[in-house]
């Protein structure tokens, strides 16, 4: 599935008042950087890339969901935008920027703003290291977390590059057999 519905009456973009905190920064961020597209509120969490894609009706392999790391040297923020299908592969993220290890839940609080299940790919309250999942780049058409747990926006690999300013990397596991 590559072309993606919002759910109907969810132009937030036009009603900003409607929106968490967290997601109406991010839908204002997201218009100054002169992506048109609104921020949907999920009727169900969209925690998971599983429960994203089904809300939204898409696969789960569209869900751009934010991993956070923290890199061992210096406990720099890494974001790893990964396809909602893919496990993050620490090993190929350590040799794009360092030794990483896993971020508690308020590191990434502190580092993002975000709570997690809710981590948007820009407006980090500390601008972290990023690199997007390859995979990506194979899809016409994406989701990805908007500050809220039940936030989220569509956009295209492209918009994603553009918006981030972030490389492209091969990070997914991949099966060994």
């Amino acid at each position: 599935m590559t072309e993606n519905i919002a759910p109907d009456n969810q132009d937030t973009q036009n009603n900003l008042d409607t929106l968490p905190d967290s997601a109406r920064r991010v839908a204002l961020l997201l218009r100054e950087r002169g992506h048109t597209k609104p921020v949907v509120m999920l009727p169900e969490t969209g925690k998971t890339s599983a429960e994203a894609a089904a809300g939204l009706g898409c696969s789960v392999a569209q869900i751009a969901k934010s991993i956070l790391f923290r890199r061992v040297e210096d406990d720099a923020p890494v974001l790893v935008i990964a396809s909602g299908a893919n496990r993050v592969d620490e090993k190929k993220v350590a040799a794009h920027v360092g030794a990483v290890g896993r971020a508690d839940a308020k590191f990434v609080r502190e580092k993002t703003g975000y709570a997690i299940g809710g981590v948007c790919p820009i407006g980090h309250a500390v601008p972290p290291v990023t690199l997007i999942d390859a995979d990506l780049l194979e899809l016409a058409s994406l989701w990805a977390a908007a500050g809220h747990p039940h936030a989220v926006f569509n956009l295209s690999p492209d918009e994603l590059i553009a918006l981030t300013g972030a490389p492209v990397a091969d990070v997914a596991l991949r099966d060994a057999s």
